[in-house]
């Protein structure tokens, strides 16, 4: 069966507000699907399912980017009109465009393209961006979907947020404003999370007559503060988000401008990000899924690496191994899986695991950690202090944690480090971090998921930071055998047992030690003397009692020696006792 499909052409008001901005490519396949009129006055007649199929990217082309930056920059207005471009706004969603712009809007008579992205009232009541919102977008050559994230500073966690997923950013500057601490503190909280390419998007050019100059000016400004950010790919692209210039063709308005527009830019980079696929095999373990009495999976999203039947797995902590049964996705059994995809894992052995532990390779050399030193950004009202405690969640474990220190603050003007008592509302800084008990960290550079972590409050459940490891401390890698010790010589080992530790730890608890035995000897002689035995049967008692006590243990099984795995009771880690 076919139908006739004839192209709806777009309002007049719309056509001469966009003259000249529109994409070329866009239009000839909007051209293609229509289908143009015959000379004879028929319709062209085309396939019903070819018709409403949309030319789609190849899936390995697709690009996750977010638009960051200051409030009020045109964030929300570039992504409007990046979605118009690329043909991605339908008919009915134009028509409420040209309603909301005239109730909503604020750009006078134009539309308001930033409507087509901040849906929440509060969002057209008070012209800003609050939550993140996210949009899918295509063109012949690219899939894209991108995140617009707020500018305003008491939303910078939601900013954050959406550039921990991304791989580019676009960073927009107001060509009037130039480079504001807004803009530097997005920068910085980019670089952080790992996005290496960056477009600096200069907006509002026909604010500023379209003036090189005032282009060149921020572009050095902006080139001043590269050196404290990792950045390793950055273009800069002069436009105007309102008027289309710059976005999808080249602008008339800036002939001195021959580089590629934004959508070209967008189109042909090629960011550098984590290759998770190439890590070792890593899932964290969500769920444990036991639908009857015959299935036991272990279900979670692969955050490294591939998996298939047959492989030989360990499960961490403690490095128990067995072998992969079976593999299962959304549609059923399946023959292998990678990075990124949720699958459940049937496992050969009847091994204990539960939700926080990580299935890995058995060559893996990821371990426990109690103790790391992450980047973090603040989010909560009240101040950050040493000491704090809360309840830390990466990955899919949750553990209760505390701040042992605060390293150091960053100046976002300088992105200097330096000492600081305290870390206020959307600051950033370096933290010394312990758990209560070991978890499978790393850093942020080699696993994204395992490397990061946010931060609650255990009563009232406010996200209160979001962290990133950059270090973690060897001494806590639990899971490493523990070497074995040289043997100990006869004097030695007496002397260990008398001291009740090997020689040369904790010396400054023998003196106490040393007191303690030597009232205990006292109370023994007075005893003597009690029950009647003359004064030198009662002194060598007592001398007897002080030097061989320490040796009595091994007579009723209770003494140990250093490298027996004996317990040391003077030594007290974390989460023990009371």
């Amino acid at each position: 069966m076919t139908i006739a499909v004839q192209k709806r052409p777009r309002e007049d008001a719309v056509d001469t507000a966009l003259t000249g901005h529109a994409n070329p490519a866009v239009i000839a396949e909007d051209e293609r699907f229509a289908g143009p009129a015959s000379d004879d006055g028929d319709v062209a007649v085309v396939d019903p399912q070819a018709a409403m199929q949309p030319v789609l990217a190849p899936a390995e082309s697709l690009l996750r980017f977010i638009t960051c930056g200051s409030v009020d920059d045109g964030k929300s207005t570039l992504i409007g009109r990046l979605l118009f471009e690329t043909n991605a706004v339908f008919d009915d969603q134009m028509d409420t465009l040209k309603r909301d712009s005239r109730k909503f809007g604020t750009t006078g008579e134009d539309l308001d393209f930033a409507l087509l992205v901040d849906g929440l009232s509060a969002e057209r009541e008070q012209g800003i961006t609050i939550d993140v919102a996210y949009r899918y977008f295509s063109t012949g050559n690219r899939a894209f979907i991108i995140a617009d994230t707020p500018g305003h500073e008491q939303y910078t966690r939601n900013m954050a947020t959406g550039a921990s997923q991304a791989e580019l950013a676009v960073i927009l500057v107001d060509a009037r404003k130039g480079i504001l601490p807004q803009t530097r503190r997005h920068s910085f909280i980019t670089s952080l999370v790992g996005i290496k390419s960056v477009v600096i998007a200069i907006n509002k050019m026909d604010l500023v007559d379209f003036s090189q100059e005032r282009y060149e000016a921020i572009r050095r400004d902006y080139e001043a503060i590269l050196p404290q950010l990792g950045f390793a790919d950055v273009s800069y692209v002069p436009l105007s988000a309102k008027n289309g210039d710059n976005i999808a063709a080249p602008s008339p308005n800036m002939p001195w401008y021959d580089g590629q527009t934004l959508l070209q830019r967008l189109e042909t980079a090629t960011p550098e990000t984590f290759d998770a696929g190439a890590a070792p095999f890593r899932l964290p373990v969500q769920w444990v899924n036991r639908p009857n009495l015959d299935f036991r999976g272990f279900a979670g999203t692969i955050v490294g690496g591939r998996v298939a039947p047959g492989d030989a797995i360990a499960v961490m902590p403690g490095r128990r191994t067995t072998t992969v049964k079976a593999v299962w996705g959304p549609d059923g059994e399946v023959a292998s899986a990678e990075a990124g995809e949720a699958v459940t894992l049937t496992l050969a052995g009847e091994v204990d695991v539960s939700r926080g532990d990580v299935l890995v390779g058995p060559s893996d050399t990821i371990a426990a950690q109690k103790t790391v030193t992450a980047d973090i950004l603040w989010m909560a009202d009240r101040p950050l202090i040493s000491g704090g405690r809360y309840v830390a969640r990466l990955a899919t474990s949750t553990t209760p944690a505390s701040v042992r220190s605060l390293d150091n603050a960053i100046d976002i003007h300088t992105f200097e480090s330096g000492a600081a008592n305290v870390l206020l509302m959307n600051e950033i800084g370096q933290i010394t971090l312990g758990f209560d008990r070991p978890v499978m960290a790393t850093t942020y550079e080699e696993n994204r998921e395992l490397g990061s972590f946010i931060l609650i409050d255990s009563l009232t459940n406010e996200t209160m930071a979001l962290g990133i490891v950059r270090t973690v401390s060897a001494s806590d890698e639990v899971t490493q055998a523990v070497p074995t010790e040289a043997p100990l010589s006869a004097f030695a080992r007496a002397q260990a047992m008398w001291f009740g530790a090997a020689e040369g730890e904790h010396r400054k608890g023998h003196g106490r030690l040393i007191r303690y035995r030597a009232a205990g000897a006292v109370v023994i002689g007075i005893l003597a003397l009690l029950f009647g035995l003359g004064i030198g049967l009662a002194i060598l008692l007592a001398a007897i009692d002080f030097v061989l006590r320490p040796f009595l243990a091994l007579l009723t099984g209770g003494g140990d020696l250093p490298g027996k795995n004996g317990a040391d009771p003077t030594t007290v880690g974390d989460g023990a006792g009371i």
